[in-house]
């Protein structure tokens, strides 16, 4: 499938590297990889700020990413993004943030080129020029192939794209938001209404918002060892949640498939999406993932789904 306008060929599940280093060790994320990869799985998604919070600290999963595709010399099998902009140790998207964070993620993951380099969060204090250009430099420099924004608003990303089309400068490809059955507010409107109207794809991220979709999460169910289980009950754990749950139970019974394959094969059939980011802790968890890929849900089931999970 290919992402947008670009030349990229991705497969419709991006997996998510913000665990690897931080929820599971290197080994384990090795054997999440290559599950992803024997499934014919190529788009792999990471930050310059993930790993933060595991033992070998911030870029600890572009580190992990990169040793593996050396080991396993499938580097040009890939499609590999990362972001710039969202670490504590270089914030913002000014020139010299943005050059110093692209050789940082190159050295990091052991690579000549990133294929899509986000700007992981708005910056208001840097102008546009400022940053799109930078991106274009790159860009010409062949240290990444596409720039593309991650949690911009609908004013910002429109005024970001019209700045990209200027003499010099380059226009975002993609746009990475926060959307998910149980959190649509923020996407579904304006935002969606720019990228429909420029042909920009969205990739969502907490797909599975935060693992509350997989059914994992049950009221009077077992504890969740997991470092989100607090954030999700307090979040999800309501009228409207259970009743998400429990729509997703019955079309996945339906389709004789997982509750994550269908919240993702909902995100799939949304306008403008293109392939959710989800993350996997084990080649179990990324199987239950998986069929999502290929599974369409009749009319009546998205229906049913859009219906329950309305806000």
């Amino acid at each position: 499938m290919r992402l947008g306008d670009t030349d990229l060929d991705v497969f419709p599940l991006c997996l998510g590297g913000n665990v690897f280093g931080w929820s599971i060790d290197e080994e384990r994320s090795y054997e999440v990889l290559d599950a992803y990869v024997e499934a014919g799985g190529n788009f792999i998604d990471t930050a310059d700020s993930y790993g933060r919070r595991g033992p070998g600290g911030e870029g600890e999963s572009e580190r992990i990413i990169g040793r593996w595709m050396a080991a396993r010399e499938n580097r040009d099998q890939l499609v590999i993004a990362t972001k710039v902009g969202a670490s504590p140790s270089l914030p913002g998207l000014s020139a010299e943030t943005i050059g110093l964070g692209i050789e940082r993620s190159l050295g990091n993951l052991r690579t000549d080129r990133v294929d899509l380099y986000y700007a992981h969060q708005d910056d208001p204090e840097t102008a546009l020029d400022e940053t799109l250009g930078t991106f274009a430099e790159l860009i010409r420099d062949g240290k990444i192939r596409y720039a593309a924004a991650s949690n911009y608003s609908a004013p910002r990303l429109l005024e970001a794209l019209a700045v990209g089309e200027a003499e010099g400068m380059t226009r975002y490809v993609a746009l990475q938001t926060h959307y998910n059955l149980m959190e649509r507010r923020r996407y579904e409107g304006e935002l969606q209404a720019v990228c429909e109207e420029e042909r920009i794809p969205c990739l969502p991220y907490f797909a599975l918002a935060r693992g509350f979709l997989t059914g994992k999460y049950r009221p009077g169910g077992p504890d969740v060892d997991s470092p989100r289980a607090a954030g999700v009950r307090e979040s999800y754990f309501n009228e409207r949640g259970f009743a998400v749950l429990d729509a997703l139970e019955r079309v996945a019974a339906e389709q004789h498939t997982t509750m994550s394959a269908v919240a993702l094969a909902w995100l799939l059939a949304q306008p403008t999406v293109a392939a959710p980011v989800a993350s996997a802790t084990s080649r179990g968890q990324l199987g239950e993932l998986l069929p999502a890929a290929k599974l369409k849900l009749s009319v009546d089931q998205l229906e049913l789904l859009s219906a329950v999970s309305a806000e």
